[in-house]
C-alpha cells in the first residue's frame, strides 16, 4: 500500500482537484497521510496568483525535496504551469510536473513505473476544449463540498495570469455535475460550494442550453436538503435572474461575492474590468434591495501600477458608501506575463502596504457593522467543528457569519438555529434557543 500526501496551495478549484486526486489514490488502494508525514508520493498543487503565492509555492517544493528525498514528488497547479522550468531548476533531484490540462492523468503517471522525470504531462493549455474530468468522493475532514463547474478564464484582466495557466472557459457536462451533487449528499454533506475560475460563464461552450443560473435552479430543486454557496460571480453576471433565485429557493444561501479589484473608472479600464464605478454600485444595491439580510463580499487589490492618492481615494470612499459585509484586500502583485507587469508606475512596497492597510481596517468595519445589525436574530448555522483554542463550536450561518457557540458534540455536521447574543473580540458569538435546547434534550 503506497502512502501518498497532498498539500493544496491557492483557489477552491485547486482544493476540488486536490480532493480528486484523493479520491482516484484511495480508489487504487493508497493511503493518504497528512502532509507532513513520511509518503512514498507527494503532490503539490500550486497557485501562482499573487508574488507570495508562488513564493510558497517554491518553498513548499523545496522543503518535501529536503524532508523526504526518496519519495516521489509530481508539482502541479497554476505555478506549474507558468514556470516549469523553474520547477525543475529547484533541485537536482527528478520531478515530475503535470499542467492544469492533464490533472485527469496525474494519479495514474504517479502509481506509474516510471521515474519522475520521464512524467511531464505539459501541454499547451490555451488549445483545451474540455474540461478535465476529475470525480471526488469525499473531502477529508471538512462538512462542505466543493465542486468544480467550470474551469478557465476568457476575460484576460491586465494584472491577471490565470487565463494563461488556466486556459478558456470550459464547462463541466450538466449530467457529471448532478452525479457529483448525488454523490456529495450520499456522503452525508449538509452544503455545497459552487465554485470554478468564471462560473457566470457556465455553459455557454456547451450544446445543452444550460446557463448558471438554469444550473443553480435545477440544483436547488433537485437537491432541497442541500444549502448551495455560490463561491464568487462577476458584477456583469448579477442580474434580476440570480436574485430572483436566491429569493425563491430556501437553500440557496444569501451570500454573493461580488469582485471590484477598484473604485476608480480609470483604473477599471487599465485593468480591463468591464465595468465602471457606477454600474458597480448599482449592482450592489439592487442586491441589497432584493436581499437585505444578504452577505455581500467584495475583492479589491490595493497600489495597481500608477494609482494615484486620487484613485485610492475613489476606490476607498465607493466601498465605504456600499453595504458591503466584508472585503478581501490584495496588495497588487507583479505577474510576469501579464499586461499590468509591463505598465510604468509601479508603487513601492511601503505605498502599497499603506493602502491595503486602510483597505483592510475598512474591512473589519464594514464586518463588525454587519455583525452588530444581526444582534439577536436567530441564524441557521451549519455546524462544522470544536474551535481548538475557544473549546466552541464553530461554523457559518446562512449569510456566511461566522459563528461560535456553545453546544453538543452531537450538532456537528448538522444545521441548527443560533441566536447572535453579542460580539467578543470582534467575533460573533451566539447562543442556541431554549426551545432548541428543550427540544433536543427530549430527543436524547
Amino acid at each position: 500500500m503506497k502512502r501518498v500526501a497532498i498539500t493544496t496551495l491557492g483557489c477552491k478549484v485547486n482544493q476540488f482537484e486536490s480532493a480528486a486526486f484523493a479520491s482516484a489514490f484511495e480508489s487504487r488502494g493508497c493511503q493518504m497521510v497528512p502532509f507532513t508525514a513520511e509518503a512514498d508520493i507527494y503532490v503539490i498543487n500550486t497557485c501562482t496568483v499573487t508574488g507570495r503565492a508562488g513564493q510558497q509555492s517554491r518553498q513548499m517544493i523545496r522543503r518535501v525535496l529536503k524532508q523526504f528525498p526518496q519519495a516521489r514528488i509530481f508539482v502541479t497547479g497554476c505555478y506549474a504551469q507558468m514556470d516549469p522550468e523553474s520547477v525543475l531548476n529547484l533541485s537536482e533531484k527528478p520531478l515530475a510536473i503535470v499542467g492544469n490540462g492533464n490533472k485527469h492523468r496525474l494519479v495514474d503517471a504517479a502509481l506509474s513505473e516510471n521515474p519522475p522525470d520521464m512524467v511531464m504531462l505539459m501541454g499547451r493549455i490555451r488549445e483545451n476544449k474540455e474540461i478535465c474530468d476529475l470525480p471526488v468522493i469525499r473531502f477529508r475532514g471538512r462538512t462542505r463540498a466543493y465542486i468544480r463547474i467550470q474551469d478557465g478564464c476568457n476575460n484576460f484582466c491586465s494584472y491577471c495570469i490565470v487565463p494563461y495557466t488556466r486556459g478558456p472557459s470550459r464547462s463541466l457536462a450538466l449530467e457529471k455535475v448532478l452525479s457529483q451533487t448525488a454523490i456529495f449528499v450520499d456522503q452525508g454533506y449538509r452544503e455545497l460550494v459552487i465554485t470554478g475560475i468564471n462560473v457566470g460563464k457556465y455553459g455557454l461552450d456547451l450544446d445543452e442550453g444550460e446557463t448558471i443560473y438554469t444550473l443553480l435552479d435545477r440544483l436547488c430543486r433537485a437537491f432541497p436538503q442541500l444549502r448551495l454557496r455560490l463561491s464568487s460571480i462577476e458584477p456583469t453576471e448579477v442580474n434580476t435572474t440570480l436574485l430572483d433565485l436566491v429569493s425563491r429557493h430556501d437553500n440557496f444561501m444569501p451570500h454573493l461575492h461580488i469582485p471590484l479589484q477598484s473604485g476608480d473608472d480609470a483604473v477599471l479600464a487599465r485593468m480591463n474590468r468591464r465595468y465602471n464605478r457606477s454600474q458597480f454600485a448599482d449592482v450592489i444595491h439592487q442586491v441589497h434591495a432584493a436581499l437585505p439580510t444578504a452577505s455581500i463580499g467584495c475583492d479589491v487589490l490595493g497600489g495597481f501600477p500608477g494609482e494615484t492618492e486620487e484613485e485610492a481615494e475613489n476606490t476607498y470612499q465607493l466601498l465605504k458608501s456600499l453595504p458591503i459585509s466584508y472585503l478581501h484586500v490584495f496588495p497588487y502583485s507583479k505577474r510576469p506575463g501579464t499586461l499590468a507587469a509591463t505598465m510604468p508606475g509601479h508603487l513601492p512596497g511601503p505605498v502599497k502596504d499603506a493602502r491595503v492597510s486602510r483597505l483592510r481596517a475598512l474591512d473589519q468595519e464594514k464586518r463588525q457593522t454587519m455583525y452588530a445589525q444581526g444582534r439577536g436574530e436567530i441564524h441557521q448555522v451549519l455546524v462544522e467543528r470544536r474551535n481548538r483554542k475557544s473549546g466552541l463550536l464553530q461554523g457559518f450561518s446562512e449569510n456566511y457569519i461566522p459563528f461560535q457557540f456553545s453546544g453538543d458534540n452531537r450538532l456537528i455536521h448538522t444545521v441548527v438555529p443560533v441566536q447572535l447574543c453579542h460580539i467578543e473580540k470582534g467575533q460573533p458569538m451566539g447562543c442556541l434557543p431554549q426551545d432548541f435546547l428543550e427540544e433536543n434534550h427530549k430527543s436524547r
